[in-house]
C-alpha cells in the first residue's frame, strides 16, 4: 500500500503535471453537456453530474496516489467531487437569482463566486471525511479560496459568450486539483 503514496518531493515537482492535467479536464468539461444530453435519457442533475467525471477521475487519482486511504476512498472522493460539481452550478444559478436587479457582470461574478465556494468546500466535506483525509479544516482554506476566487471567472465566461469552451473550468479544475493534492500531501506528511 505505501507504494501507492508519493514522496512529498515527487509530489512537489508532480505539481504542474496536475495543473496541466486540471486544464485538460477543465477543457473537457464544457464540451461533454451536448455528448451526454444525446447519449443519456437521464433527471438532469445526474446528467449535471457526469459533466464532472473527468475531473473526477483526476481527483480520484490523486485520493489513491497521495494518502495511504483504502482504495474505494478514491472512488468516494470522485462521487464527492461529482456532487460537488452539481451542488456549485445550483448555487450559481440560486446566487444569479438572489442578487437582483444589479448588472450582468456583478451577477456573474457573485454566482461565480458561490459556485466556486460551494464546490470546492464540498469537496472539502467530503475528501476530509476519508479515512485519511484531513481533518483540520485550516488545512483547506487554501484549496477553498482558489476554489472560490477562480470562480469569479464565471463573469469573464459570460462576457466572452463562451458555451463550448470556458476560461472557468480549466483555471478553477487546475487550481483546485494543486491544492487538493498540496492539501493531501500535507496531510500524509504529518500521519
Amino acid at each position: 500500500m505505501t507504494d501507492t503514496i508519493i514522496s512529498s518531493n515527487q509530489s512537489r515537482t508532480s505539481l504542474p503535471k496536475i495543473a496541466a492535467t486540471g486544464i485538460l479536464t477543465g477543457l473537457l468539461t464544457p464540451l461533454l453537456p451536448t455528448l451526454i444530453d444525446k447519449l443519456i435519457r437521464a433527471p438532469g442533475d445526474f446528467r449535471l453530474a457526469l459533466v464532472a467525471v473527468p475531473f473526477a477521475i483526476l481527483v480520484g487519482i490523486l485520493v489513491r496516489r497521495l494518502t495511504s486511504n483504502p482504495w474505494w476512498a478514491a472512488l468516494a472522493a470522485a462521487v464527492f467531487t461529482m456532487a460537488a460539481f452539481v451542488c456549485a452550478v445550483n448555487a450559481a444559478i440560486w446566487t444569479d437569482g438572489q442578487v437582483g436587479d444589479a448588472a450582468k457582470v456583478v451577477r456573474n461574478i457573485c454566482a461565480g463566486l458561490a459556485g466556486g465556494l460551494v464546490g470546492s468546500g464540498v469537496m472539502a466535506l467530503g475528501i476530509g471525511l476519508l479515512p485519511a483525509g484531513p481533518r483540520d479544516p485550516a488545512a483547506w482554506l487554501p484549496m477553498l479560496v482558489t476554489g472560490t476566487l477562480a470562480g469569479a471567472l464565471l463573469a469573464l465566461d459570460s462576457a466572452l459568450e463562451l458555451d463550448l469552451t470556458s476560461v472557468l473550468y480549466p483555471v478553477w479544475q487546475a487550481g483546485v486539483a494543486v491544492m487538493l493534492a498540496m492539501v493531501l500531501q500535507r496531510a500524509t506528511a504529518r500521519s
